[in-house]
């Protein structure tokens, strides 16, 4: 079976509801995504750092229990791991503080093959910072090589906003590295200071990267393509927690892609049934997310869609 392969943050999600601590998950963008595309059988690598301690033991146990190698992590004694505080709101959104502490070498660690047509996700500001910028793109330089499909997640948080400027040529770099780019209201406001897709598809998009997802909540699912724009309406839902939807909706839409056997010479040749498809594996995995206070998908869902 083909491999995804995802390089991003991981961290230590300590989730609050009503000012007080409810749960502590291990987490992280990619992270996420990779942990529920494990569990339905899908072989990944993921590749990212952690510290020598005792929440890095923690979360390389949990990678462990949940299938996924550790092969490809990084972990320092100079480092410790990466501690987020999760605020939901009213909503069930949430606000974020984060903790981290880095050495000043990273991600230093061994990195997996990649093969034609396997998929790589990357995204968040892992992918955006100046400290990683390096590694990373060495790592996307190689998949593209390969002909692996690359999938980018902008996942933009407001806490870069005031950097946001600085940041868009790098943006647009990693758009060039893509196949197909996801991003959300949210995103798109913190980087651009607006949220109409269509405009951002035809001015910020469309020249470096042709497919487009954008995500807004419970007005559903844009794609972009070549072609055009096609709508998706969302089923309603009270969810539990929004943490995590986005990052399995990305995960949806890989497995989508393995399911339904796309490889990377298909992309430009999809017909809208088949998009479709996809899309909806996409906002099935969010769906079952948000029911809970977990990241990544219940092993009830998985077990219902495995493809071993």
């Amino acid at each position: 079976m083909r491999q995804v392969i995802g390089i991003g943050e991981t961290i230590l999600d300590i989730i609050f509801q009503d000012n007080r601590p409810h749960v502590a998950v291990p987490g992280g963008s990619t992270f996420n995504s990779m942990v529920s595309l494990s569990r339905i059988g899908i072989p990944v690598s993921f590749t990212s750092e952690l510290g020598e301690d005792r929440v890095g033991k923690m979360i390389c146990d949990f990678m462990k229990s949940n299938g996924m190698t550790t092969d490809f992590m990084d972990c320092s004694p100079d480092m410790k791991s990466p501690v987020s505080l999760a605020f939901l709101s009213e909503d069930k959104d949430a606000e974020y503080l984060f903790y981290t502490q880095h050495p000043s070498k990273r991600l230093n660690g061994h990195l997996p093959m990649i093969h034609p047509d396997d998929i790589l996700i990357f995204g968040s500001y892992y992918a955006l910072n100046p400290v990683m910028r390096e590694r990373v793109t060495e790592i996307v330089e190689y998949a593209k090589a390969q002909r692996a499909i690359i999938y980018y997640d902008l996942n933009f948080r407001k806490a870069h906003a005031h950097e946001a400027i600085q940041l868009r040529p790098t943006v647009m770099d990693n758009y060039e590295f893509a196949d197909i780019v996801r991003g959300s209201d949210e995103d798109f406001m913190n980087l651009y200071r607006k949220s109409d897709t269509d405009d951002i598809y035809r001015n910020e998009v469309k020249f470096y990267c042709k497919r487009l997802i954008t995500t807004h909540g419970k007005d559903g699912v844009n794609l972009y393509t070549e072609e055009g724009k096609i709508h998706y309406d969302v089923q309603p839902l009270t969810p539990v927690s929004t943490i995590g939807a986005g990052d399995n909706f990305n995960a949806g839409i890989v497995y989508g892609l393995i399911k339904y056997g796309i490889g990377y010479h298909d992309l430009s040749r999809l017909s809208e049934m088949v998009w479709s498809k996809i899309i909806r594996c996409g906002m099935e995995f969010a769906a079952d997310v948000c029911g809970s206070f977990s990241n990544y998908i219940s092993p009830e869902f998985a077990k219902e869609r495995r493809l071993d």
